[in-house]
């Protein structure tokens, strides 16, 4: 371990390195501080641009950076606006926008970056800590888990759907892994559903799928729902200091949110969400009194839990990532791919075989973490003047950056063409109230899912490899688990609520 951090810090103190984590900082920071764009779409954008670098290790600290940066950044508008940057900071507004109310935006926004700091900095202790455990037993993995593994993470897409939604969850899912088949398949090198065209031959590009699932419908709705810029008084910010007795409110909360988000966001198909919105709830129910009754009027415990708990789960999203080769969240179903576009294999390998881009990663969290901290607080009073910009003037880049990146990705006009067609079809589903994410999440786990299926069955000579292999077995009861599970639950919801009723 101690070897690999030195490998990681000789790794991430490169000229290079640095500067790649500042940019990303920097680029999600003001993604994340617009509401609407979140770190999905921008890292779809950025793939490309990263793939250009050549350089594995320097591309995914950029992508990285532009991650954490963007969950950094979104409490801003979540503060000043009542309006998220992202999703993983929807609970930051319930009391950071009252504090704002009260003419303490700069105190909110001080808290915001110190909290989203300290849970960034934790959870990346915490991933430097259980990420090579992880890694050794991941060691003892052979084909038939990995198969095992897949199945595991598409089963905990219901993570991804809201409240009944979690049928659309599945169909979205389904949709991924028939997009995953088309092109040559890992048992036998003819082409699949290609529809006669030569272009589909190798498959669907990652980089075209993903930023017509997310960068082109997010232009589209700019353009059928133009959103003005709101005019927030940001001039007016001062104040950015919060007291002695403040501190010693947020140590304890910002200490237990921080150890509780890392394990949600380790969790494959939780993330900064689902962490922001448990860290509140816990936060809320375990606070007694007068403090319990200032949450949602501009309480510091309030602001405190979510900020520090999405920050540590994005990095704690990173550990299925990098040691299992299973997305933790939507975004690293995205920076997934990009990780194979680059050519470099995650999972229980990635640490003895390159160790120096599985290190430079997590050194460079800290080093990310930091430089949020400088950015973001002598600048806030500056950089929110920003968010007075009017959206729909952000469509001729989105839409140049999208078009672009799905080019010079595959160098192939027929790439646009799909894009396009993908890009329609997702404005539709989004618009259906159909979740995304777990297309894209089918369509990359898929791939890996047939891959290991068709070795185990070669190595077994048949479905023998399910009874063989106990871990295997395990982990595949586990997938059986978490389908059912929601449908349990929700089941034993409406009994409850059927005898509510019927003793009313």
């Amino acid at each position: 371990m101690l070897e690999g951090i030195m490998i990681g810090l000789s790794a991430a103190f490169s000229i290079q390195n640095l500067l790649m984590v500042i940019a990303g900082c920097l680029i999600g920071t003001f993604i994340g501080m617009l509401p609407g764009l979140g770190p999905m779409s921008i890292i779809a954008i950025m793939i490309p641009v990263a793939i250009t670098l050549g350089d594995p290790t320097a591309a995914l600290i950029l992508l990285a950076g532009v991650y954490y940066g963007a969950i950094f950044g979104g409490s801003t508008s979540s503060i000043l606006l009542n309006a998220p940057g992202v999703a993983g900071t929807v609970a930051t507004s319930f009391d950071g926008y009252p504090m704002a109310l009260k003419g303490e935006a700069g105190k909110a926004l001080t808290i915001a970056a110190v909290a989203s700091f300290a849970g960034g900095t934790i959870g990346a202790i915490l991933l430097m800590i259980f990420a090579p455990m992880l890694s050794t037993v991941a060691l003892l993995f052979h084909s038939a888990e990995y198969f095992a593994l897949m199945v595991v993470g598409l089963s905990a897409i219901a993570a991804f759907a809201g409240t009944g939604q979690v049928a659309k969850a599945l169909m979205m899912t389904i949709l991924g892994l028939i997009l995953a088949t088309v092109g040559e398949g890992a048992l036998f090198n003819m082409p699949r559903f290609t529809l006669g065209l030569m272009d589909l031959q190798s498959g669907i590009s990652f980089i075209t799928l993903a930023m017509a699932m997310f960068a082109l419908p997010e232009a589209m709705f700019l353009v059928l729902n133009p959103a003005r810029g709101a005019t927030g008084k940001s001039s007016e910010i001062s104040n950015l200091r919060f007291t002695k007795d403040e501190a010693k409110i947020m140590a304890p909360v910002i200490g237990r949110q921080s150890v509780q988000g890392f394990f949600i966001g380790v969790l494959p198909g939780a993330g900064a969400t689902i962490a922001s919105f448990l860290g509140y709830a816990v936060e809320r129910n375990i606070a007694k009194g007068e403090a319990q009754a200032e949450f949602g009027k501009g309480s510091v415990r309030g602001l405190a839990a979510p900020e520090s708990a999405n920050n540590a789960a994005c990095t704690g999203s990173f550990v299925p990532l990098l040691t299992l080769g299973i997305p933790g969240s939507g975004t690293t179903a995205i920076l997934l791919g990009a990780l194979i576009a680059l050519n470099v294999t995650p999972g229980p390998r990635l640490m003895t075989d390159t160790p120096e881009i599985f290190w430079a990663v997590i050194i460079s969290m800290f080093i990310g973490n930091l430089v949020l901290l400088i950015l973001n607080l002598p600048l806030i009073p500056y950089i929110a003047k920003i968010l007075a910009v009017p959206r729909n003037f952000l469509i001729p880049f989105i839409l140049f950056f999208t078009l672009m990146g799905a080019y010079i990705g595959q160098n192939n006009a027929t790439e646009l063409l799909i894009l396009v067609g993908l890009g329609v079809v997702a404005t539709i589903l989004r618009f259906a109230d159909y979740p995304l994410a777990p297309l894209l999440i089918g369509f990359i786990l898929g791939t890996m899912l047939e891959d290991n299926f068709a070795r185990s069955m070669q190595l077994y000579r048949g479905l023998d490899f399910i009874l063989e292999r106990p871990m295997t077995m395990g982990l595949l009861v586990l997938a059986a688990v978490l389908v059912l599970l929601p449908s349990y639950r929700a089941r034993r919801a409406r009994r409850r609520a059927e005898g509510v009723a019927d003793g009313d």
